[in-house]
């Protein structure tokens, strides 16, 4: 086993002991975190897709805040994902994952296969990579969830206590305490949704 064979396996194991409510999914975290759990948008007036320089500033600026609120001074996870139909097969959809994300190790698969026909099965892979975190650091994938380009992204600390997951139009957060996620809603609250169930 190689050591980045070893860091993955601890990631996986950290992942069940710490987050035993649900697989490492990002659109999944919202049911399963949900006293922890806040939606910011990305863009004025909750627009989904930057279409100027400046609109992808204002992208970045946001991502990054709330990244740097997070996780400055310390080591993150990044986390890309693929599917496939089988599942060690080809993505089941072209990305520019494997180029964004080049030090990312396979860590977790996550098999759909409830369906009682093989060729309906689905795999989605989990990538990851340790960094320390730097704002501006992954600019260029945040860039291509904006873009949906790739999607199921998320960055969280070592121990698993906060994760941030972009996505096309926003992030979901989820912080380590009801309390903690209360303040960061309000530091921001201006990029909250207007709809009551904070989409």
């Amino acid at each position: 086993m190689t050591a980045a064979d070893a860091a993955s396996s601890l990631t996986a194991a950290l992942w069940r002991e710490r987050r035993a409510a649900g697989p490492p999914v990002g659109h999944t975290f919202k049911g399963a975190y949900a006293d922890r759990w806040v939606r910011f948008h990305s863009l004025p007036g909750s627009k989904r897709y930057p279409e100027s320089e400046d609109e992808y500033a204002v992208v970045l600026d946001r991502y990054n805040t709330v990244l740097d609120e997070l996780f400055a001074g310390g080591d993150v996870f990044v986390v890309t994902m693929d599917w496939s139909y089988t599942p060690d097969g080809p993505a089941g959809f072209p990305s520019p994952r494997e180029e964004l994300h080049p030090g990312g190790v396979r860590w977790w698969t996550e098999s759909d296969t409830d369906d009682p026909d093989p060729e309906s099965h689905t795999h989605t892979r989990l990538y990851a990579d340790r960094r320390p975190w730097r704002r501006g650091c992954i600019d260029d994938l945040l860039c291509a969830v904006a873009d949906e380009a790739v999607v199921e992204v998320f960055v969280t600390d070592t121990e698993l206590r906060r994760i941030h997951h972009p996505y096309d139009g926003g992030a979901d957060v989820v912080l380590a305490t009801p309390a903690e996620r209360d303040r960061l809603r309000e530091r921001h609250s201006a990029w909250l949704s207007g709809h009551r169930s904070g989409l």
